[in-house]
């Protein structure tokens, strides 16, 4: 095998020509093999194997910078790298991380996880090396997706005043465009890009700039004219406009074609970018016909694609799809935004029945959040199905367009807590603080799936910003007789206790609530199990009771001890001259790794297990 001979940083620039096809076939074979283990990001590695091929061979590790947008398509660097008999360890507790990581190799040069951010990067690498005069090339590698992040447009802005090489690769999988570029545009690229034609250029401008009082005039009129010829035969003008070079297309699956643009890319004298048409799944017949359902998969059978471990109970996601479209039928002012995840957030039920009430904003949260502002002010009523991690994105739009002008958006914050095998910039722990210090603000969190339900009808019925935060998962479906009306700032007790301790728990943590309760009981304690529902306001009564009547409170959320519940309600009992103690059961100040969410859970203590043993110790100190 080929493949045998990549254990090292840049071995693949020793192999012969003839050998890298081969390569690219072998790789995506062993991607397919060990993915269907593992799972992690299938088609758009699948998409980019001859691209990273080529990157390796016309770069130079590690002294050369690499940037992904993102960071799901960067498996083949990492087997290129001298990291693929780690593979099997890929997404898994203390293994391979499924993005970039600096302190997993010195290749890796930007921690990613989230979009349009490799372009701002790559500029900041680019400067600093023309600041410290050093050498060595930077690439920015970001997809046609991403570009629909503004940041990507602010970096392209500031990067157009560069007079030094910085090479951006666009990754284009929507092989449609295809058909709006044509030949005359790669001829016109090679052209623009040939040394000689360059070198013409540059001269040409010089000489006339040396003619005096006309001379700039004269430089200024040849690039108009230049322009708008250009605008008729050159796609990628946006770009050229912008001051950035354009080359391309090209395409993605040819290695030949790939290292001559690149190379020739590296001779430019300030930005380039380089446009890449990729096929999203290449070589795997199920990810081309699905590309949506295996960008991110759990382990799947090789021969249909069909995921390993089929069935199981309806997830949070499920039911907020079922709500919505039930919300749809019942009140047409309801509409709903997403920001290029409408089939992870569970929108695209409610997309088909209602088309014209269903906008994908692409990748643009901050957007879709003052969108839903406008709408809202518009007299609609705007849900916003969102991942926790990528909300934390539109911070200042949830804050200053929606939450200081007491606008009717719902946020369906999907993906709340911890997420699991896509690690630190996934989880989603840190809503419950950054959304409670936001005035005018509701942030809720159901216990299982029926309240769920109940929560987002709340949220529609609202006036005012709301926030209705749940987990990634399986819905937990026990508790349906505990199903009193959501009233607001009300929590809900579940059962009382023997005045030992109260457990005060958010969302998901009610289930692991009813967990530690049980290990609790085993050993001779009963405590109460209470189930905050609100975050903000949450329900000083109860907590007031509750700090009366128990000897210790233990509040337990999903999310970030700093900001969080728990800080809250020990913040409230302190300024009320309360003093009985609180147990704070959430996730400590760090960045959670990959791994699975009861690995997880048992790692950071917030398992039934480590909650009910720090309870005892609590109790049993209190006596002393």
């Amino acid at each position: 095998m080929i493949l045998e001979k990549i254990n090292e940083v840049n071995a693949v620039k020793k192999l012969p020509q003839e050998e890298l096809a081969p390569l690219a076939q072998e790789i995506r074979e062993f991607l397919i093999q060990s993915l269907s283990r593992t799972g992690g990001h299938l088609a758009s590695n699948l998409g980019v194997v001859e691209l990273t091929i080529a990157l390796h061979r016309v770069l130079e590790f590690p002294q050369d910078k690499l940037i992904w947008d993102v960071g799901h398509q960067a498996y083949t660097h990492k087997i290129l790298t001298g990291r693929r008999e780690a593979f099997d360890s890929l997404r898994k507790f203390h293994g391979l991380s499924g993005f970039p990581k600096r302190e997993e190799s010195c290749c890796d040069s930007f921690d990613t996880g989230h979009s349009s951010t490799s372009i701002s990067a790559g500029l900041g690498y680019v400067r600093a090396r023309e600041l410290l005069k050093e050498d060595y090339t930077v690439v920015s590698v970001i997809g046609d997706g991403a570009l629909t992040g503004g940041m990507a447009f602010e970096a392209m802005n500031n990067a157009s005043s560069l007079k030094k090489n910085f090479i951006i690769v666009l990754n284009d999988n929507e092989m449609s465009i295809t058909r709006n570029v044509g030949g005359i545009s790669q001829y016109l690229g090679n052209l623009r890009t040939a040394t000689a034609y360059t070198n013409l250029k540059t001269e040409l401008e010089n000489s006339l700039k040396k003619i005096p009082r006309v001379g700039d005039g004269m430089v200024d009129a040849l690039r108009k004219t230049k322009s708008s010829i250009k605008q008729f035969v050159i796609p990628g003008m946006f770009f050229e406009n912008m001051g950035i070079t354009y080359l391309g297309p090209v395409d993605g699956h040819n290695i030949r074609q790939l290292v001559k643009v690149l190379s020739e890319a590296k001779r430019v004298e300030g930005p380039v970018l380089v446009h890449v048409l990729t096929q999203k799944g290449r070589g795997y017949d199920p990810a081309v016909r699905h590309p949506a359902r295996f960008h991110g998969t759990a382990p799947f059978e090789i021969d249909t694609g069909i995921p390993s471990n089929r069935g199981g109970k309806a997830s949070y996601t499920d039911i907020f799809s079922t709500v919505m479209r039930k919300m749809g039928d019942r009140n047409p002012k309801v509409v709903a935004v997403t920001a290029a995840m409408m089939t992870g957030t569970g929108l695209k039920r409610f997309g088909n029945m209602f088309p014209d009430r269903f906008f994908d904003v692409g990748i643009a949260e901050e957007h879709a959040v003052t969108f839903a502002a406008g709408m809202a002010l518009g007299g609609l009523i705007p849900v916003v199905a969102v991942y926790s991690s990528f909300l934390q994105r539109a911070f200042d739009q949830i804050l200053q367009d929606v939450c200081m002008q007491k606008l009717h958006v719902v946020f369906a914050v999907d993906r709340a807590g911890l997420v699991g095998s896509d690690g630190e910039t996934h989880q989603g722990c840190f809503d419950l603080s950054y959304l409670s210090l936001m005035p005018n603000m509701t942030v809720l969190a159901p216990k299982n799936k029926w309240e769920l339900s109940d929560m987002i009808k709340f949220a529609v019925d609202f006036d005012g910003p709301i926030a209705v935060r749940y987990p990634r998962g399986e819905a937990y479906d026990e508790l349906q007789e505990q199903r009193d009306p959501i009233v607001l700032g009300r929590a809900e007790t579940i059962c009382e206790g023997d005045g030992s301790a109260a457990l005060l728990a958010v969302g998901s943590m009610v289930k692991t609530a009813m967990e530690t309760a049980e290990l609790l009981r085993k050993q001779g304690i009963r405590p109460a199990v209470v189930n905050a529902r609100f975050v903000k306001p949450f329900d000083r009564d109860a907590v007031r009771r509750l700090a009366k009547e128990y000897r210790l409170v233990v509040t337990m959320e999903e999310n970030v001890c700093t900001g969080g519940f728990g800080e809250q309600v020990q913040s409230y009992l302190a300024s009320e001259g309360i003093h009985t103690p609180v147990l704070r059961a959430a996730i400590p100040d760090m960045f959670v790794e990959q791994g699975g969410v009861g690995e997880l859970y048992r790692m950071l203590g917030i398992d039934a297990a480590g909650i009910a043993e720090k309870i005892i110790h609590a109790l049993e100190s209190g006596r002393e």
